[in-house]
């Protein structure tokens, strides 16, 4: 019923946009509808070659502009995937479980041009908020809560429902964003969430059997679930600069409390977590621009943390409860810096670095990353072979043969029309499992995309 009256909502709001604001100047009252289909299959190459990842998403978008002084923009993806989610006759009467699927709105917003003053423009709506020049791995985009759900789609953030001012002086913007509501990150799906979330370490005889999370959201009014957001931007001999700054929280949960109960047989353990969401400050800036038909970019972000602390409860055991800081409040340095060329034959090249990648905080937490791509297109553009792709972590620059991950992500892709493509790219990981992707280096995968746009 609930996706029944989402999917009506949308399409009333589309039907009735043209009528708004009936004493502007009326403009070209037709929507305009697009989208794609995608179709997305990723096969494991170890062990018995389970399906990784498999969806078939439907995105429909839709866009209005009935006058000079309004405009509308909505998009709904309605998509299934994975197999069946069955464990007993019960279940084979839930569509859900049997058939797994969702209709998700992600964007529905209106703008209303020269609000009150001719300079002003003010978006009301569920919106994404992309701040930062980066190639999807951005320092500085953290309005909008990640969408990690599908974790190699990098960039990839969740719509927020909300306030965007934007006034224009002179050569500068300023924007404003008020978001009301705190949404936490969507995690990655399966054993790919172990990726952000590294193994626990139990003391010595205490083996694992069971692990239950709690998550604790804040409160929600105004003072502890809101999220501000304050940019100044400009473009200045060429180069696209802005400085930021954001009041809010930080959409990855960190464990807050934690207890261990003996379990039954010698030396088990049931775990109880539980997870909140700290608040943080952050000063950004960031950079776009070329040299010598070099494309380059760069983002900087300071976080100021409040203090987090996890509180371990091993009084079961006799040994009390003990208390350790997770997150001090020392302000950490995010960043990125990167560029792309194509040269005279074709070829592409894009290349950044990262100093702390997505799910990292505190200064002594952050790893560096190099990322890279190469790739040339043939066949009138219809052929498009990447050879070389993926990235480097480096966990200790001091000790780095113990220290080091390495993704290989080649793909090749081929349009067969205009409008559509078919894509074929492996994912080889190499590394210590005291890295990030080190950790899911049996997780080799080969990939299937086939994607038409309308």
């Amino acid at each position: 019923m609930k996706r029944l009256i989402l999917t009506i909502s949308v399409l009333w709001a589309i039907s009735v946009c043209p009528v708004l604001a009936q004493d502007s100047i009326p403009t070209d009252n037709g929507i305009s509808w697009g989208g794609y289909l995608q179709a997305n299959e990723c096969l494991r190459l170890k062990g018995r070659n389970n399906y990784s990842w498999q969806e078939y998403r439907w995105v429909l978008k839709a866009e209005v502009k009935p006058t000079t002084k309004s405009h509308f923009y909505g998009e709904l993806w309605v998509r299934t995937w994975g197999g069946s989610n069955v464990m007993n006759t019960t279940d084979l009467t839930d569509k859900d479980k049997v058939s797994p699927g969702n209709i998700e709105l992600k964007e529905a917003y209106v703008d209303f041009y020269g609000f009150l003053f001719e300079k002003l423009d003010l978006r009301i709506g569920k919106q994404r908020i992309a701040w930062g020049t980066a190639d999807k791995l951005n320092q500085t985009d953290n309005l909008n809560p990640k969408d990690l759900e599908e974790i190699w789609d990098f960039g990839r953030h969740l719509g927020s429902e909300g306030l965007k001012a934007s006034y224009y002086l002179g050569d500068y913007t300023l924007t404003a964003v008020y978001i009301p509501l705190f949404t936490p990150a969507v995690l990655p799906r399966g054993d790919w969430a172990s990726v952000l979330s590294p193994s626990m370490e139990l003391p010595a005889g205490m083996i694992l059997k069971s692990r239950t999370d709690i998550v604790s959201l804040p409160r929600n009014n105004p003072e502890e679930s809101s999220t501000a957001g304050l940019q100044m931007s400009k473009n200045l001999l060429g180069y696209d600069l802005s400085l930021s700054y954001i009041y809010g929280r930080d959409d990855l949960p960190i464990a807050s409390e934690i207890s261990l109960v003996p379990a039954g047989a010698s030396g088990e353990v049931d775990i109880t977590s539980e997870l909140m969401y700290p608040r943080r400050r952050i000063v950004g800036a960031d950079l776009a621009g070329t040299v010598a038909n070099v494309g380059i970019w760069a983002e900087a972000a300071v976080v100021f943390p409040d203090r987090a602390t996890m509180v371990t409860d091993l009084s079961a055991f006799g040994l009390g409860i003990q208390e350790m800081t997770v997150l001090d409040d020392e302000p950490y340095a995010k960043y990125v810096v990167g560029g792309d060329y194509t040269f005279k034959n074709g070829i592409y090249v894009n290349g950044q670095y990262l100093h702390g990648f997505i799910h990292e905080r505190g200064k002594e937490n952050l790893e560096d990353y190099f990322m890279f791509r190469m790739e040339r297109k043939f066949l009138e553009e219809k052929l498009k072979i990447a050879p070389i792709g993926g990235g480097v972590e480096i966990k200790n620059t001091n000790d780095i043969k113990n220290n080091y991950a390495v993704i290989y992500t080649p793909e090749i892709s081929y349009k067969p029309v205009d409008n559509a493509e078919i894509t074929l790219g492996l994912r080889i990981f190499e590394g210590k499992n005291t890295t990030t992707f080190g950790r899911v280096k049996d997780n080799n995968e080969a990939c299937l995309k086939v994607e038409y746009s309308f």
